[in-house]
């Protein structure tokens, strides 16, 4: 930091930066990590930003990715700014005190949106309280939908994720001038975010990023390539153009985020569907994730911390009354969410029958989100226990509905619920106490691998934080698992018979 100036200035391997002193944090924003990823360089992988002389200014948010806006329906309660320009490959420090001396722990945070929305812009992001409490917070913007993560013929995988490698090789080499310390850096993100994280956690590229990681609402996967291509070729033909990335590349941007709006109007996931996605591609993704983890040898030694919340589903099936539509559907319903789920009739009656008094979409919601979340995160849990914790965040909104909905935890793990996008979600009241002890245990899991309680072990212990102070609970979901797993032993043995014969 230059003696003598009110505003913090930090030098970079690629030029001098000048940010902001905001309520005693310094906050550099809009750094760029990787050059602008459009003319030549769209849909290729990242490049070093060109060098600058003299100081860069860092006080505003840097351009977003491309992107289209969340439906009305969705907007309600999602804020999603957009702000223009194409150096988008930006990243964004708070730090209590620049200079290469503090070797503090770093928190990388990977922002969520189904890898088609979100920034790091987003308020409720605020790393400012991360700093207060002796951690460097970086947050991350990376391309996103068909930019990020388009299946092209003639172009390679995974670009977004590729964004992810840069941004953490930036944080690598130039984090320590911040004040960090970079063989303590966890990487955390909630959603696609945390999808993004567990690919990290596999590739062979990011190995030695990082020391710890949360994954929040997301588990690690490999999204199939024929739903990835279904989406481009969907675009494509609205577009009337080939479905490569010599084509896309010279469509019209805007035209291009209205296709991939409409042709993803239907993706969720619960309803499944095309979507973009995280792909095996024999370079970056070398292989499924989750079986990395599981199975492998992937990032042994590295801290893990997982979790969910209660009632993920709410957020996809209450915006626009959809909740309301999968309850009237009943037993049609129930016979999609099995083939979502790829799970046999029993589980669905097994599940009917732990939660009796639960309607259809609550059914399929829990169904769906053992599936996508629960089950993978407690098989990464199993496969590596003494480098595990997990939870459960329980506290229902304020706002009518929404219960312990899908995103309602990151106002609490920011500490910034006080704020009026956090209250979109969690509306008014929400209490700090448990802010303090949600965001306390991020700080703690940060600085030290232990978030304040047991790690995994087989009494599945899972910390609650709900209502009132947070407690351990041990095996919350052990009797829905236990129908998969009896399901899955039902297919091998109904396989193995059809075999010999």
């Amino acid at each position: 930091m230059t003696a003598g100036q009110t505003d913090p200035v930090v030098s970079t391997p690629h030029g001098a930066v000048r940010g902001r002193r905001e309520h005693g944090i310094a906050v550099f924003r809009g750094i760029p990590y990787a050059a602008p990823p459009f003319g030549p360089r769209r849909f290729r992988p990242p490049v070093p930003p060109g060098p600058w002389d003299g100081v860069r200014d860092a006080g505003a948010f840097g351009p977003t990715a491309p992107k289209p806006p969340y439906s009305e329906a969705f907007a309600q309660y999602l804020s999603d700014p957009v702000i223009p320009g194409d150096d988008c490959l930006n990243l964004n420090v708070w730090t209590p005190e620049p200079g290469p001396g503090a070797r503090l722990p770093v928190l990388v945070w990977l922002h969520g949106g189904a890898l088609t929305r979100g920034s790091s812009a987003v308020p409720v992001y605020d790393g400012r309280t991360f700093a207060r409490d002796g951690v460097v917070c970086v947050s991350v913007n990376y391309r996103l939908g068909v930019e990020g993560y388009g299946l092209f013929p003639d172009a390679p995988a995974n670009a977004g994720l590729r964004d992810q490698i840069a941004a953490l090789e930036w944080v690598r080499d130039s984090i320590a001038a911040f004040g960090g310390d970079p063989d303590r850096v966890t990487v955390a993100g909630q959603s696609a975010g945390a999808i993004s994280t567990g690919a990290l956690l596999a590739a062979p590229r990011a190995r030695g990023l990082m020391r710890r990681a949360v994954l929040q609402s997301g588990a690690p996967e490999a999204s199939d390539r024929d739903k990835v291509r279904r989406m481009v070729r969907r675009m494509a033909a609205r577009l009337k153009i080939p479905a490569t990335a010599e084509a896309f590349a010279a469509a019209d941007r805007q035209q291009l985020l209205r296709a991939q709006a409409e042709v993803g109007r239907l993706s969720s996931p619960v309803l499944g569907g095309p979507a973009f996605g995280i792909v095996v591609d024999g370079d970056v993704v070398p292989g499924d994730p989750l079986d990395a983890l599981v199975d492998g040898e992937a990032a042994r030694g590295v801290d893990l911390m997982m979790g969910w919340t209660r009632d993920e589903y709410r957020l996809w099936l209450v915006p626009g009354g959809l909740l309301e539509r999968v309850d009237r559907l009943g037993a049609v319903a129930l016979a999609g969410a099995r083939a979502r789920c790829h799970c046999g009739n029993e589980v669905v009656r097994g599940y009917r029958a732990l939660h009796p008094d639960a309607g259809v979409a609550e059914t399929v919601g829990q169904l769906v989100t053992d599936h996508l979340l629960r089950l993978p995160l407690h098989r990464v849990a199993d496969a590596r226990p003494e480098s595990s914790h997990v939870y459960e965040f329980a506290w229902p909104s304020n706002l009518p509905g929404l219960g312990a909905c899908h995103a309602l935890e990151l106002g609490f793990v920011f500490d910034s619920g006080d704020g009026p996008d956090a209250r979109r979600l969690a509306g008014e009241g929400a209490p700090q106490e448990l802010a303090d002890a949600m965001h306390g245990a991020w700080v703690r899991f940060a600085e030290s691998g232990d978030p304040g309680w047991p790690a995994w072990d087989a009494t599945h212990p899972v910390q609650v934080f709900g209502d009132g102070a947070p407690h351990m609970v041990y095996g919350p979901h052990d009797a829905e698992f236990d129908l998969w797993k009896a399901d899955v032993s039902t297919r091998a043995t109904r396989s193995r018979r059809l075999a010999r014969r």
